[in-house]
């Protein structure tokens, strides 16, 4: 695989945003009237670099990110998972709490994931980037590269989509009912497909900048777009 100056760049800023963003969703926040984990504020970016990473250095190397991502989120699940096991000093209180007891429940409420959480997170997170980079990968080749805009946001809305409906749905079937659950997809979706349209003139502005300094405009006219393909 040609080495690209910039590649390991959006790479590393990709993880960096879906790692954070998996930590800071156990916070619920009200924006604009909805009620959406605090992660809303920064996965969406996950999605715009992912867009950068097919439009600029096509699906293959976008495909990579994504597991290379999977990876690294999962990597940091079982090191959470692991200090949450293992046992408090006894004068660990987190300078709040009155006993290690209590700092050890605040940190497992913080940061502790159920396994039902964590399938539904994963599962989400694969089906969804891999639908954004697919429709946008095979939207540039039929419009031949042009409207990128209509590209990012097209596979916005299918890869936001596909990810809300799937992680609202695994996590919170038999939870919620039905309408409050359909609230809830729609609410995640529309959100982070408004961010996206917003970033747009941003989206353009990264794609072209890094179309420059790689000279590289990947078209996947022949590309395996099988998410496990190794090439």
């Amino acid at each position: 695989m040609k080495g690209y100056r910039w590649y390991d760049v959006v790479v590393a800023f990709f993880v960096a945003s879906l790692i954070v963003s998996n930590i800071i969703a156990a916070k619920l926040v009200n924006l604009f009237g909805l009620v959406l984990p605090a992660a809303v504020i920064l996965f969406p970016v996950t999605y715009i670099l992912g867009d950068v990473l097919t439009e600029v250095y096509g699906y293959a190397r976008a495909r990579r990110a994504i597991w290379v991502g999977f990876a690294a989120n999962a990597l940091a699940v079982a090191a959470i998972a692991i200090g949450g096991w293992l046992p408090p000093a006894s004068f660990w209180t987190l300078g709040v709490y009155d006993s290690p007891a209590q700092a050890q429940q605040a940190y497992q409420a913080l940061l502790g994931f159920t396994p039902r959480l964590l399938v539904a997170s994963f599962s989400a997170y694969l089906v969804g980037e891999f639908l954004n980079a697919w429709v946008l990968a095979k939207l540039k080749v039929r419009t031949q590269g042009r409207y990128l805009w209509m590209r990012t946001i097209g596979s916005t809305i299918v890869g936001q989509g596909a990810d809300a409906a799937v992680f609202i749905t695994l996590a919170f079937w038999g939870v919620l009912p039905p309408g409050a659950l359909g609230q809830a997809i729609l609410s995640q979706w529309g959100f982070k497909v408004a961010y996206e349209s917003l970033a747009t003139p941003l989206t353009y502005w990264v794609v072209n900048r890094l179309k420059r300094a790689e000279g590289v405009d990947v078209y996947d006219v022949h590309t395996d777009f099988r998410p496990w393909a190794l090439t």
